[in-house]
């Protein structure tokens, strides 16, 4: 018969590249964690781990055996968060990734809530500006925003934004202000390293007309994240393209102004990814509605 702690610390293995590394994770030593390696190749009868001084790599046979596992795996907490949830609420550990400053701003105020209505549940906040892989760093939920790519994933839609195009008072001041959509696309711009260039929006006019705003200029900063985006832009460096959940505060404050108020960029959506498994996780299912409430 399989040991479910055997297989959880395999997949620990495939996810961190080394058996240091899954050590680290389960809070074992290297030594139990390739014990139970070999045993479990003793037991399947097949090679699942190809060792060299330098990596790891998985076989063919332990390529299907690692995705059975991990289903297998996710089936067995499901089975237990059901029994717990109905035992006494909800327990367990619930991973969840967001952006920093989405999650500073709404994924954590709700989280504290909701650990508050779960107080056996465990709560594990990752604030990443890259979309780290849900499978690989063991996530139940990732928060994204933006447009949603193609994935193997469950998504739901929790919401929208708009983006408001943006620049210091300074910036205008020894640039000129900006009038039309040429002016603006011919301005210095500040961008978001992950947005591919030239970029290019359909833009709704006052008149309700729709036309593709493009800029071909090579943007004079780029940022990996929002928040250095929004402090180049309030330090006077150029016109970013910014939510209007991070930006209006500082409009409103008059330390930046909204350019062409009268014409509208595309609204971003507000996503929950989750991986797709027979059975989702009722903890996960909870916070995405309470996410919605919130």
């Amino acid at each position: 018969m399989l040991n479910l702690q055997r297989l959880e610390i395999f997949v620990a293995v495939v996810t961190a590249g080394s058996f240091t590394g899954a050590a680290a994770t389960l809070g074992l030593t290297k030594a139990v964690v390739s014990f139970n390696v070999k045993q479990l190749e003793n037991e399947t009868g097949v090679a699942l781990l190809t060792r060299s001084t330098r990596r790891l790599a998985l076989t063919d046979s332990g390529e299907r055996f690692y995705e059975r596992c991990r289903i297998l795996l996710q089936d067995a907490e499901s089975v237990l968060d059901d029994v717990r949830r109905d035992h006494g609420g909800l327990s367990g550990q619930l991973r969840i990734t967001s952006t920093p400053e989405y999650g500073v701003r709404v994924v954590v105020p709700a989280l504290a809530a909701f650990a508050a209505l779960h107080p056996q549940l465990r709560i594990q906040h990752v604030a990443s500006s890259h979309h780290d892989d849900l499978i690989s760093g063991r996530f139940d939920l990732a928060i994204r925003l933006g447009q949603l790519a193609d994935s193997s994933h469950h998504a739901a839609t929790l919401g929208s934004f708009g983006i408001l195009p943006v620049a210091s008072p300074a910036f205008l001041c020894r640039h000129g202000d900006i009038g039309n959509l040429q002016q603006l696309a011919q301005a210095k711009w500040i961008a978001h390293s992950r947005l591919p260039w030239p970029v290019s929006w359909p833009v709704t006019s006052p008149l309700g007309e729709q036309t593709l705003f493009r800029v071909t200029t090579p943007p004079v900063v780029t940022a990996d994240n929002a928040s250095s985006l929004l402090a180049f832009a309030l330090h006077g460096t150029g016109v970013a393209l910014l939510p209007d959940w991070l930006v209006q505060p500082e409009i409103n404050a008059g330390r930046l102004r909204h350019l062409l108020p009268d014409h509208r960029f595309p609204p971003q959506g507000i996503f929950a990814l989750y991986p797709n498994t027979r059975h989702v996780p009722e903890k996960v299912r909870r916070f995405i509605d309470h996410l919605r409430a919130q």
